[in-house]
């Protein structure tokens, strides 16, 4: 026996042979989805077929990977070990057979980029522009959201969500850009007023939302008197308001800069110590063709540099 025979026999390829590799796709797909009807919607398989290849996987592996908890599905202990050596597996199997490779020139994707309104606001129009220069076949879709939730960084046809650092992701993140939270005033408030002074005399253009708005909470705490003169429901419209109608507001900076390009508004750092307002990108773990995300990442990067 050959010195590369024994290694195939030892490595246990061999037994491979025996095995339908044809069921480590929908598998993979049941254990991301955690639903046999949607697991089976997203590799073209009936449902009926991938309840069958469900009853396959379980005998081959020994183990029922999925269970019945109340009205959905939660995955075993065993089924979450699988998850990230077969998703790994896949991906290089996928390289293996050698897909055709993103080419922008020709590529006639829809790329979906989730994010809030202002962060759309700030690098949507940068972001648009460097994707219609260098993809002209492609489209973009802008997907804006408040609050992500686990489905946001994995429902199909999502690329990437650019969120906060304040919002959890169970996927590994990178940052795209700093940002912080500044002052906002109207151009013809007093010049020689400091950035607490607007707080504490000018009327405020709040969020109107349940929660308590961040840094507000800050300003309670020690005791900073203001006064809220207006609610608004849309959040980019709090800065156009302050720069057309006075008044003051507390907003990201690169929101604020953004504004600025379209109305005059001053700008003015925050009084006290803030915790950072980052923006970060969590990529979608199903995605494939590592040539296509780091085409889009090197994109992204390039737009945070031109801020």
């Amino acid at each position: 026996m050959s010195a590369e025979e024994r290694g195939t026999t030892g490595s246990g390829l061999d037994r491979l042979a025996s095995v339908n590799l044809n069921l480590l796709v929908p598998l993979l797909a049941l254990l991301e989805e955690r639903s046999v009807t949607k697991a089976a919607e997203r590799v073209g398989l009936s449902q009926p077929a991938m309840s069958h290849a469900l009853t396959r996987m379980r005998r081959l592996l020994g183990d029922d990977l999925v269970v019945r908890q109340g009205s959905g599905v939660t995955l075993t202990p065993r089924a979450m070990e699988l998850v990230g050596p077969l998703r790994s597996a896949l991906r290089q199997t996928a390289r293996i057979v050698d897909f055709p490779v993103f080419d922008p020139a020709t590529d006639r994707r829809t790329i979906t980029v989730a994010m809030t309104t202002s962060t759309a606001f700030v690098v949507g129009p940068l972001l648009t522009r460097l994707v219609s220069e260098r993809a002209l076949h492609v489209t973009l879709r802008l997907l804006t959201i408040t609050v992500p939730s686990g489905s946001t960084f994995t429902d199909q046809g999502v690329d990437v969500v650019l969120i906060s650092e304040g919002h959890f992701s169970p996927y590994p993140r990178e940052r795209l850009y700093d940002d912080r939270v500044v002052v906002v005033a109207a151009p013809d408030t007093p010049a020689q007023a400091d950035a607490l002074e607007l707080l504490t005399t000018q009327p405020h253009v709040v969020v109107d939302t349940d929660r308590r708005v961040f840094p507000y909470s800050v300003l309670e705490d020690k005791g900073i008197p203001y006064r809220v003169g207006q609610l608004s429901s849309d959040f980019l419209l709090v800065p156009f308001l302050v720069a057309r109608a006075g008044g003051v507001a507390l907003l990201r900076h690169q929101v604020a800069v953004a504004m600025r390009r379209l109305s005059e508004l001053r700008i003015e750092e925050f009084p006290f110590p803030l915790p950072g307002l980052g923006i970060d990108m969590v990529w979608n773990p199903r995605l494939t063709d590592q040539h296509f995300t780091a085409w889009l990442r090197a994109l992204l990067l390039e737009v945070a540099a031109g801020l």
